[in-house]
């Protein structure tokens, strides 16, 4: 019976956050336990979650299958540091690595080089892993030479630059890239050419929408300031049809924008199969039954909720007042913050969640409440309770409250093109959205009007004697908040943004003062 004694090390990278740690597999193989005996022969340890310590039941098939005969040697593998949990089934691959050049069967001299993820299949054949980019980038950090991982996952990493990223498909691909066979090639992608041939590449378009060019209007200037907007109407007006078209007018990503996007997808497991890199703006549309962790963030394993996958994007929230009042109010603070914090008690992760929130709802339970043609049939008082689902301080972070009609018959009919397309609508916007960052180029991380901070709002939204007029009374008949006044002024900044202006005119605050609709006295009976 052997006693052969070898310790061998593998590395691989554990995400926390939008980041990875490197994590160091020892491999320690030792003396024959006996084919009779019933003791086990591996040990794991180092915080290895069930999914980690299962693995080694799908490591002795797939080394079976892929033609390798492992004697049942004592080892001892230990994830360091051993005192961070380590989660997940992408641990296979390295282990398996440092099992068979513990045990002689491939040599040992390359494994350390290379940063090793993939969860094996019972054959053998490799799984995808999530995170694969910001593993990769630490892979780089700690200046190894190569990532092995998932063919699957392969373009995603390699768009780390000065980093030899092999895609492989089985157990025995990987080995033979770590035998330096030649047969398998470093996947390339190059980052700046895959953005640029792929951005701004939408499949809808708001020259597809009939009619409604108020509500296009609106949208604009919600693009143009980044601001938050909620749109109230009855069924079949068109609410999602142009709330799916909000992200064809706002800014193209910016390459830094497109990684830092990219990488939460990757952490989240929402990026596409074989894609590289996020391009277009994220939109986002969970159901109102979800959780309020799948919406935030969070779990024992803290996860990006949607509110961080739609980051530098849209989170839509069709049927507002239908979601659980715990999961709207816990975004009330990202929403100020452009980000989340997830504490546990032995971790603490911040995720980024820099969004434009667009909401719909019906007027009431019926949905044709103010309706131009057909009857509500609520009762009395339940218009007022249906809005009331939604907090007043969550409708204070809405900038524009935009009411939504239906579409006429002959606006649906014509054969006429629609003037109005995507394109023409985003030239406007980052028109308005240049001017923007010049004014807030000595700040950091405000990059547009409803980004401004408090105490830039009087000094960047003068209004004369005619427009405090205006305001005042406004703001008195409305009751309206100081957070609302606030978004008045910023609206009405952008509308003049939009128009060329220096200065806010007064036609741009009685347009801002006019997307308050749910906050005008008596709207809702």
């Amino acid at each position: 019976m052997s006693s052969r004694k070898m310790l061998i090390k593998t590395f691989a990278g554990a995400v926390h956050g939008v980041d990875a740690q490197t994590i160091t597999i020892e491999v320690n193989t030792g003396g024959a336990v006996g084919a009779a005996s019933d003791k086990p022969s591996h040990f794991i340890v180092g915080l290895a979650d069930s999914a980690i310590r299962e693995g080694q039941l799908r490591i002795d098939a797939a080394v079976k299958n892929a033609g390798f005969k492992l004697e049942r040697l004592k080892t001892i593998i230990n994830l360091a540091p051993a005192d961070i949990r380590k989660e997940g089934s992408a641990f296979d691959l390295p282990i398996t690595i440092g099992m068979l050049a513990g045990a002689g069967l491939i040599p040992a001299d390359n494994v350390g080089d290379f940063f090793i993820m993939g969860e094996l299949s019972l054959d053998g054949s490799l799984r995808p892993i999530k995170g694969a980019l910001p593993i990769a980038i630490q892979a780089k950090k700690e200046k190894f030479r190569g990532f092995i991982l998932p063919k699957i996952n392969a373009r995603e990493a390699a768009i780390v630059s000065g980093l030899d990223v092999y895609g492989v498909e089985t157990l025995n691909e990987a080995i033979a890239v770590l035998q330096g066979d030649g047969a398998i090639a470093p996947t390339k992608v190059d980052a700046r050419d895959e953005f640029a041939s792929n951005l701004n590449n939408y499949e809808v378009d708001f020259s597809e929408v009939r009619g409604q060019e108020n509500i296009k209007r609106a949208l604009e200037l919600a693009a143009a300031g980044g601001h938050n907007v909620i749109l109230i109407g009855p069924p079949g007006a068109g609410k999602t049809m142009l709330a799916r078209r909000l992200p064809t007018i706002l800014p193209p990503l910016s390459l830094q924008e497109a990684l830092e996007t990219t990488k939460i997808h990757s952490v989240a497991g929402a990026l596409p199969a074989d894609s590289a890199l996020v391009t277009t703006r994220p939109f986002r549309a969970p159901h109102h039954t979800i959780s309020d962790v799948a919406l935030v963030g969070g779990g024992s394993d803290p996860m990006p909720g949607e509110i961080s996958i739609a980051h530098n994007g849209v989170l839509f929230l069709d049927e507002l007042p239908e979601f659980k009042r715990t999961a709207l109010e816990v975004m009330r603070q990202p929403m100020e913050e452009r980000k989340v914090t997830i504490s546990r008690a032995k971790i603490s992760v911040e995720y980024p969640a820099s969004f434009m929130l667009i909401a719909s709802m019906n007027p009431c339970p019926c949905g044709y409440y103010n309706h131009p043609e057909k009857d509500c049939v609520c009762g009395p008082g339940v218009v007022k309770r249906y809005v009331s689902k939604i907090s007043g301080p969550l409708l204070d972070r809405i900038d524009l409250h935009v009411e939504v009609t239906p579409v006429s018959y002959d606006e649906l009919s014509s054969r006429e093109k629609t003037k109005i397309n995507s394109t023409e609508i985003r030239e406007r916007v980052l028109r308005a959205r240049e001017i923007q960052a010049t004014r807030f180029k000595h700040l950091k991380d405000v990059y547009c009007n409803a980004q401004m901070p408090s105490r830039m709002v009087r000094e960047v939204c003068q209004i004369d004697n005619a427009g405090t007029t205006l305001l005042k009374t406004a703001m008195e008949r409305l009751q309206l908040s100081a957070r609302a006044y606030d978004r008045i002024l910023k609206v009405a900044r952008t509308a003049a943004d939009l128009a060329g202006s220096a200065d806010i005119r007064i036609e741009d605050l009685a347009e801002a003062i006019h997307y308050r609709s749910l906050d005008r006295e008596g709207w809702a009976g």
